[in-house]
């Protein structure tokens, strides 16, 4: 979900702010079908999900008499959903939830998902993960056949392309809809008759399936569908597999039945899931994440070793791929650096001053692990090099000897079309240095990056096969498996538009 126009790449939220240095997932999505509580489960889930966005949370419940009821609000899950008033407004046995991670589009509740309309064969609602890459030309195509869009979110061209379907039922027609979108996503969706997941054929964006055990209720058929593991965890639901690439899932009273509408295509999944984005319990396409980021730790070691004394990570993403370095190079861990966990994503800094010592609200030097040692920081990406920058600048001042840096990811060269929250490619620090360059920007005695190769290795593949790439990696490579249907048309306009000036 994307709320710029859909040819740019996403700028962050709060330019200038404590995170506006590192990659954000936009959103998570969350489904019940057939528990008592649905829309309550609903709500622990997008708790656990609470990591792919903070910017809004959404519930849509179904209830037992076919009227669907919604509640959508700006702020964290805990304060949309922590009321008991709001929970009892939310009845049924069927329940879908959306987490919202903000862009520099409109921050309104317009925009807060789930989606929600009422067709002739009743109601819908729809969340959804990820970017569609040709949503501004349908959305004019839409336009011209007189739709009128309620938001700025790309995500609406969904629920139009419903609307308009010829197909008699709602899963044809939301089948007839997703083979018209081109990009990355997961979705979930509600009408009176089921609960459907679907992903995008390249599976770039996650979706898992569950199943719901008797002490949460579960009646004939009940199911989860959900962006990660972690939060069928909560619920106390049984992980039962990963939604396949291009499987559209329909959990119903009869119980769970698939449907796959496309052409079997070589997986893409998002490489940046396993570095950064998935949380640690997670288990990802079969992978236990944090075991993973401990082993592109070591891997990281092997390839890029320098003499320290001590590892430290930047929490809280570093942490995993620190133990796995420190392991493999016998050199000891130490929590070097100190996280305010209490610190929001909104902070306002009022001042130039204040805004320089902005990283000091998030992160502190614990100068006793850090004074008269040589320090290895191990971080999971450098974006924009700001960030770095003023960590390696109080690390420095915390009496460190020396400060090498070592990143869990390859250099960030190119931007995310594909739902991820990144800077335009000329914002991006590795699209405009060499990595000696960014070492003395920001200011190590020596700065390395894991290889695309060794990311591959860490992840079980003997290397990075460039004919037929196991992941989606664009935002290393360029190589966007996707087409990047809008993107081309603005650079058609613009080189018009230069033309006709000239």
């Amino acid at each position: 979900m994307v709320t710029t126009h859909p040819w740019s790449p996403v700028e962050a939220a709060t330019a200038g702010g404590p995170d506006d240095d590192k990659f954000h997932e936009e959103c998570g999505v969350f489904g019940v079908w057939q528990s008592v509580d649905a829309a309550a489960l609903t709500a622990l889930g997008l708790h656990a999900l609470q990591h792919r966005g903070q910017e809004a949370a959404g519930i849509v419940s179904l209830d037992e008499a076919g009227i669907f009821h919604a509640h959508k609000g700006l702020g964290l899950v805990g304060e949309n959903f922590g009321n008991a008033k709001v929970m009892a407004g939310l009845p049924g046995r069927a329940s879908i939830g959306h987490n919202r991670y903000a862009t520099t589009g409109e921050t309104a509740l317009r925009n807060v998902q789930p989606l929600y309309a009422d067709f002739e064969f009743g109601g819908f609602a729809v969340a959804h993960n990820g970017n569609l890459t040709n949503a501004h030309q349908l959305r004019r195509a839409l336009v011209r056949r007189g739709c009128l869009f309620q938001s700025t979110t790309d995500s609406e061209v969904f629920v139009h392309l419903v609307a308009i379907s010829l197909y008699s039922t709602v899963v044809d027609r939301l089948i007839d809809a997703i083979k018209q979108v081109q990009g990355a996503y997961s979705l979930v969706a509600l009408h009176n008759g089921a609960l459907i997941g679907a992903r995008d054929p390249l599976g770039v964006r996650p979706l898992v399936l569950g199943r719901l055990g008797a002490e949460t209720g579960r009646a004939a058929g009940g199911g989860v569908l959900t962006s990660e593991t972690c939060a069928l965890d909560i619920v106390g639901a049984e992980f039962v597999r990963d939604v396949e690439p291009g499987e559209i899932v329909v959990v119903d009273d009869q119980g769970v039945r698939s449907i796959k509408p496309f052409g079997r295509q070589p997986s893409r999944f998002c490489i940046f899931e396993y570095i950064y984005f998935a949380r640690p319990d997670s288990v990802v396409e079969g992978t236990p994440v944090y075991e993973t980021r401990k082993r592109i730790g070591a891997e990281l070691a092997r390839e890029s070793g320098v003499a320290a004394d001590v590892i430290v990570p930047v929490p809280d993403s570093g942490v995993p791929a620190a133990m796995g370095y420190a392991t493999e190079s016998g050199i000891p861990f130490e929590l070097g650096i100190i996280r305010n966990h209490y610190v929001g994503r909104t902070f306002i800094e009022p001042t130039d001053q204040i805004r320089h010592l902005g990283v000091k609200l998030k992160h502190s030097a614990n100068r006793a692990m850090i004074e008269g040692k040589r320090v290895i920081l191990v971080d999971d990406s450098i974006v924009r090099g700001t960030t770095s920058k003023k960590i390696v600048e109080m690390v420095r001042a915390a009496g460190a000897s020396e400060v090498h840096m070592r990143i869990s990811s390859p250099p960030t060269t190119h931007s995310c079309y594909y739902g991820i929250d990144t800077p335009e490619r000329g914002k991006l620090m590795a699209a405009q240095h060499d990595t000696a360059e960014m070492a003395r920007i920001i200011g190590v005695d020596s700065l390395a990056f894991i290889s695309l190769d060794g990311l591959y290795r860490a992840l079980g593949k003997p290397a990075r096969d460039p004919l037929k790439p196991a992941y989606c990696d664009a935002c290393f490579t360029g190589d966007y498996a996707i087409p990047l249907t809008d993107q081309q048309d603005n650079n058609e306009r613009q080189l018009s538009l230069l033309h006709a000036v000239s």
